[in-house]
């Protein structure tokens, strides 16, 4: 392991004003989103889209790291160049999400889910590495629900969470650690704190037994914050406080870097929260975001209703990502 490859992976990828892209989504997740939009699901109009994504004039402004699925990370542009050669030249990092199957059922553990891709993951980061990849990400997911999540759903997340990234480090790869609590539910944000608050401490128990550096991580986080359908979602500055908390009681000193996913929330209440918890300081890492559809969504509609009109998408991406990115230092406005 060279932890000097990794930390400086992680001040490229956290230098501020900049965040993280995510075009990762599975296929069942793109397919929906697609199907939503009236856009057929194939391959070509993946790439087609998300060719959008990485060519898209002066991203590298706002955006220092993007996240690709196995998929798009060979695929080329219509001129023949692949899309970590594009992302290259615009001196942007990029890496891969790691796991093969994510969200599969946890066996004996109703409405509780794990990631699957632990075997053959080190042959895999290989061949990412010597294309370009400079980091990684695997995701777990958590439900928040009548008797979930359970001891046993969160030890089995932390311990696939910790393994992954050992094996990211032993080949200088970063790895982006992503425990997600999942926005569905109608659960209170005190709720969503204690599950988060004790996800974490079980996570970084792990990390430590198995000897992960913790400097070379980045911690891919939820926010604390009320569920989707609850009856009463607590304010952008309730969200801040307690996340604030959670982050600074639960999270170790001298992990290398935290970003925010924007897990559901709505487009400008991920920018929103995020710009209210920068304002807030004393965290010994810069808070940063790594959104995938709160920074698409405009760029993905305006595709969806005219494919040929790419300069508009492209203008509707860059507005959603400078918008983050004066958010994630607190200089966002209306």
């Amino acid at each position: 392991m060279n932890k000097e490859v990794l930390t400086k992976t992680i001040s490229r990828l956290t230098i501020p004003p900049k965040g993280i892209l995510a075009i990762d989504e599975s296929l069942p997740t793109c397919k929906g989103r697609f199907e939503k939009l009236g856009v057929s699901f194939t391959e070509e109009k993946r790439r087609e889209y998300r060719e959008l994504l990485t060519t898209a004039p002066d991203i590298e402004k706002y955006i220092s790291g993007y996240i690709l699925v196995h998929e798009t990370f060979f695929h080329k542009t219509k001129d023949e160049v692949l899309f970590t050669t594009v992302l290259k030249n615009k001196e942007i990092d990029f890496g891969v999400t790691a796991y093969t199957s994510s969200a599969v059922d946890f066996h004996l553990h109703p409405g509780e889910k794990i990631s699957e891709g632990l075997d053959g993951l080190s042959d895999r980061l290989k061949q990412y590495k010597k294309a370009g990849a400079t980091f990684s990400k695997w995701r777990e997911q958590i439900n928040i629900g009548e008797n979930i999540p359970t001891e046993a759903c969160l030890r089995a997340n932390a311990s696939a969470l910790a393994r992954y990234a050992l094996a990211c480090q032993e080949l200088d790869i970063l790895p982006i650690v992503e425990p997600e609590i999942l926005i569905n539910g109608n659960h209170s944000i005190e709720e969503c704190y204690k599950v988060t608050a004790h996800n974490l401490d079980i996570l970084f128990a792990e990390l430590k037994i198995m000897d992960v550096f913790l400097p070379g991580i980045i911690l891919k986080t939820s926010m604390v914050i009320s569920g989707k359908s609850a009856p009463e979602r607590a304010p952008t500055e309730k969200v801040a406080e307690m996340t604030f908390k959670c982050l600074k009681e639960h999270v170790p000193a001298e992990v290398g870097g935290v970003v925010f996913l924007s897990g559901g929330q709505e487009d400008e209440e991920a920018t929103i929260n995020l710009n209210t918890i920068s304002k807030i300081k004393g965290l010994p890492w810069r808070l940063t975001f790594s959104y995938g559809r709160a920074i698409q969504n405009p760029a993905l509609k305006s595709w969806a209703s005219n494919s040929t009109d790419v300069s508009k998408a492209q203008k509707l991406l860059l507005e959603s990502a400078k918008n983050n990115s004066l958010a994630s230092v607190g200089q966002y406005q209306k």
